[in-house]
């Protein structure tokens, strides 16, 4: 069941209702018995099952990122080969 946003043009206060499509709107204030003005408010939905980008593409699994954080951790440890020093004869 959808739920609709009102706004009371008396207090201010919103409301909200959980109505069916076929209901009719709301039109007094629990509050003040002031004028209620249904507002337009985001709502939120997820697509859900097969067909869609998010379960088709956007999911699509990339190249594993652990391989390539294994390679270069393995090059930060690995200590560098020791320098030759010259010896001075003097």
């Amino acid at each position: 069941m959808p739920v609709y946003e009102y706004q009371c043009v008396a207090c201010k206060r919103i409301e909200e209702a959980f109505q069916k499509i076929s209901d009719p709107p709301l039109t007094v204030c629990p509050r003040c018995s002031g004028h209620l003005e249904k507002m337009i408010s985001q709502s939120a939905f997820h697509l859900k099952g097969s067909g869609w980008y998010v379960t088709d593409y956007g999911g699509a699994k990339k190249p594993s990122d652990a391989t390539e954080k294994s390679q270069t951790a393995s090059t930060e440890t690995t200590p560098a080969a020791p320098s030759a020093k010259k010896k001075d004869d003097s």
